[in-house]
């Protein structure tokens, strides 16, 4: 029976998604505390999952460029810190678990980025993940950025596949496996030693990369993005994909295309691992499930999915009659949040009305599946996600924004995975045990080696020097 990989999903601000406030269970008051989130961490160490997941985006919702008052008032992805400088401490407190770091290549460099998870990789040993965008609440960040006129969705992926190669390039060609020798004569043999050169169409670079190899050289390689051109730089470059499925029929439709991309981008398509979202309500029985989720759907209200809807994908539902059909709304060929808008808007379905957007994302707002109910019923359902669409895993979402739903599962739902074969047991080093070596977060996801497989692309780098060109060469900047 297939084992499914198993993750969270969290973002460093005071709600995950919509507010919840006023839930005794909400973490506006511990979410910027470093202790919080080391519980949380070894919480899942100690349970056995696989990584744990920080989405990021250095802008915040708006709405014709201004920050609307409900974004201050409810913490709506405002304030936020930077998830990237609290790894040290997770993986300090942990033994197994792996972290998925969310970073742009927008307004990020090349380098810069390469030397951060590089040292990453080297503090965490190997349990690092580089999830991968091209940008999130974009016309903010070229705001605060000044990075001027906003680019097209699908040119910011052109410019991504550069940034990808660079990386590559400095993390697998620059140093040969066994350079560093750490002796009273030498740190490191020069002549393993080899610089870099890029000259390409957005990037160029020219140099020696100074961090020396680290366990996986290059981090495991996630992407989010599911619009067509997402897809294809998917298929090109990530070893993990995350979607938000929504239903067994839509996940499976998801997943064929975007292994169909890696056969025709040459890959095999069983090497990139697909894992959807989950907001899984759990209780003892299923009417207990049922009132924990109205519980829950009671907090999101829909002003707030109209801020953040306009948020992600800037167009500005807020006051517009809900009778109005959504392709009657101007700004639907907008360069953000194409994958959220294809939700809505799909080519041969019935048109839906800002009143039936607005309903359903406050429901659902960018979250997955949603799963109701008692143990059994739980386990059924993601058994059954798994068979029907081809799915590797799932990462959960948290509900009111503390870690009780985590608990929950895994005090409730985790045995039962692990009883029909769905989740492999809890590995020697557990709770009641000393850790043993822990496996590299790419061996947790693939099954294979540490480093990155021959078959992917990135391997090309190996053995260089190997200079990497662009097609059509414009006039460079720097990395």
């Amino acid at each position: 029976m297939k084992q499914i990989s198993l993750g969270v999903f969290e973002m460093l601000n005071p709600n995950n998604g919509l507010p919840t406030l006023s839930h005794p269970q909400n973490r506006t008051a511990t979410w910027d505390n470093v202790d919080y989130w080391t519980s949380l961490a070894t919480t899942l160490d100690d349970a056995g999952f696989d990584f744990l997941f920080f989405a990021d985006t250095y802008g915040y919702p708006t709405i014709e460029g201004a920050l609307p008052d409900a974004v201050v008032r409810h913490g709506i992805q405002f304030p936020g810190l930077d998830p990237m400088l609290m790894i040290s401490a997770l993986a300090r407190a942990t033994r197994r678990l792996g972290f998925v770091v969310t970073s742009p290549t927008t307004v990020e460099r090349p380098y810069a980025t390469a030397r951060r998870f590089a040292s990453l990789d080297q503090y965490t040993a190997g349990r690092i993940g580089w999830n991968i965008v091209t940008g999130s609440s974009q016309a903010t960040t070229d705001a605060l950025f000044g990075t001027g006129t906003e680019q097209s969705h699908d040119s910011r992926y052109d410019v991504a596949d550069e940034f990808v190669d660079l990386c590559l390039n400095l993390w697998e060609g620059g140093w040969d496996d066994d350079a560093v020798e750490r002796t009273s004569a030498a740190y490191a043999n020069p002549a393993k030693v080899r610089p870099t050169v890029h000259a390409g169409t957005h990037f160029a670079a020219s140099g020696t990369f100074a961090v020396a190899p680290t366990p996986q050289r290059t981090p495991v390689l996630f992407q989010a993005g599911t619009s067509a051109r997402g897809r294809a730089f998917a298929a090109r470059n990530a070893e993990c994909v995350f979607i938000q499925g929504q239903s067994i029929a839509q996940a499976a439709k998801v997943v064929a295309e975007i292994r169909a991309e890696a056969v025709s981008a040459g890959r095999d398509p069983a090497a990139i691992k697909i894992i959807s979202g989950a907001t899984v309500t759990v209780a003892g029985t299923a009417e207990e499930a049922a009132e924990r989720r109205a519980e829950l759907e009671a907090q999101y209200s829909l002003e707030d999915a109209a801020v953040m809807f306009a948020g992600f994908t800037g167009v500005n539902l807020v006051g517009v009659d809900p009778a109005l059909p959504l392709t009657e709304i101007g700004g639907l060929s907008s360069n953000q949040g194409q994958t959220l808008l294809d939700r809505y808007v799909r080519d041969g379905a019935p048109v839906p009305t800002v009143g039936e957007i607005l309903g359903r994302f406050r429901l659902t707002a960018l979250r997955g599946f949603q799963i109701t109910g008692g143990p059994e019923q739980v386990a059924d359902e993601l058994e059954a996600i798994i068979a029907g669409t081809g799915l590797d895993g799932f990462m959960l979402e948290p509900t009111f924004g503390g870690p009780e739903a985590f608990t929950d599962f895994i005090a409730l739902v985790l045995p039962l995975l692990r009883n029909r074969g769905l989740y492999p047991p809890l590995p020697v080093g557990g709770t009641d045990g000393e850790a043993t070596t822990a496996p590299t977060l790419r061996e947790r996801l693939t099954g294979g080696a540490a480093r990155l497989p021959q078959t992917h692309p990135g391997s090309r780098f190996r053995g260089g020097p190997l200079a990497s060109t662009s097609q059509s060469p414009s006039p460079a900047r720097e990395a």
